[in-house]
């Protein structure tokens, strides 16, 4: 993969990150670190500040040997052929490895379903293009080989795939339809979250339209321009309504003080039955790089989702 710089003295890792979806920025470091990414033909460091007009090419090594177990976790799978898939992930799994998490997740499932997956990301997100939260249900599209990993980054980076997620909010929002754009980056105290920095954050966009209301919750359609860890429950939070369940961004029992004293008991019921954030990605649409076929898939809140919205639906 080759490219020319048009950006002036920011880190090299860090242009990579923004420019090249398909790899996390610790893997571009590692990548960098190892020689596998060149500056005008030379070897550099992660903090190499960048020039206007330097070329810029990465070489990933070949995937080294999975040390990821396979496991025969049975998978709700939308679509499949020889290069991708589409599965529907559900509220609970990690999407890949992290921590003391090394079983269990999506990646261990694919690799118990597929002989193959792509290795653009490392052997620990094998096939992973993008994706949810442990705790988000829905819609993801899996790469089968590196080509076709490359095709769907791009679609990620340019913003031409659509994908729309169905979300319970606390409160009423003021307008049927908004777009919430505020730069996101690392929380300053807890690395763990993020927040809305106007400094050191980046550009993140979201649109949504209200589908339904209550006394106190909203049930949106949400639609991402950009794609930025935790962006619909941080900005979802940043403009004063968090999404239902989600005790990280001010969603979980702290919120019932500022119902209306009528209405405290059925949300303190209703947050009993949502054990998660009520986030589910619900449609997701691409054009198929391979084939050329534009695909678009559709999946159903899971059973926990439309518990909840069903006592709702009892109660307004």
């Amino acid at each position: 993969m080759e490219m020319e710089m048009d950006r002036e003295g920011e880190r090299l890792d860090r242009v990579l990150a923004a420019a090249c979806p398909a790899f996390s920025r610790s893997r571009l470091q590692h990548l960098i670190a190892a020689g596998h990414v060149r500056v005008n033909g030379r070897e550099v460091r992660p903090s190499y500040r960048v020039s206007a007009g330097d070329r810029v090419v990465i070489s990933p090594p070949p995937p080294e040997p999975t040390s990821m177990h396979p496991e025969a976790i049975p998978l709700d799978i939308f679509f499949e052929d020889d290069h991708l898939l589409v599965v529907n992930k559900p509220a609970g799994m990690a999407v890949h490895p992290a921590g003391r998490m090394w079983s269990g997740t999506l990646v261990n499932a694919l690799l118990g379903h597929c002989d193959r997956l792509s290795g653009i990301n490392g052997v620990l997100r094998s096939g992973i293009v993008h994706r949810l939260d442990k705790e988000t249900s829905g819609l993801m599209v899996v790469a089968k080989d590196d080509l076709t990993h490359r095709g769907l980054a791009r679609q990620f980076e340019e913003r031409t795939t659509v994908r729309r997620y169905t979300a319970l909010v606390w409160g009423r929002l003021p307008e049927r339809t908004g777009r919430v754009e505020a730069p996101i980056g690392r929380h300053p105290k807890d690395r763990k979250r993020m927040a809305v920095r106007e400094e050191g954050g980046r550009y993140a966009a979201t649109r949504f339209e209200v589908a339904a209301t209550c006394d106190f919750l909203s049930l949106l359609w949400v639609r991402l321009e950009t794609g930025r860890t935790h962006q619909i429950r941080v900005h979802m939070a940043h403009i004063g309504h968090p999404v239902f369940g989600d005790p990280v961004y001010g969603g979980g029992q702290g919120r019932v003080k500022g119902v209306a004293p009528q209405f405290r008991g059925e949300a303190r019921a209703l947050l009993k039955r949502a054990t998660r954030q009520m986030l589910h990605a619900a449609v997701l649409g691409f054009v198929h790089p391979v084939m050329g076929e534009t695909l678009r898939f559709e999946a159903e809140p899971p059973e926990d989702m439309r518990e909840v919205l069903e006592q709702i639906a009892a109660i307004c």
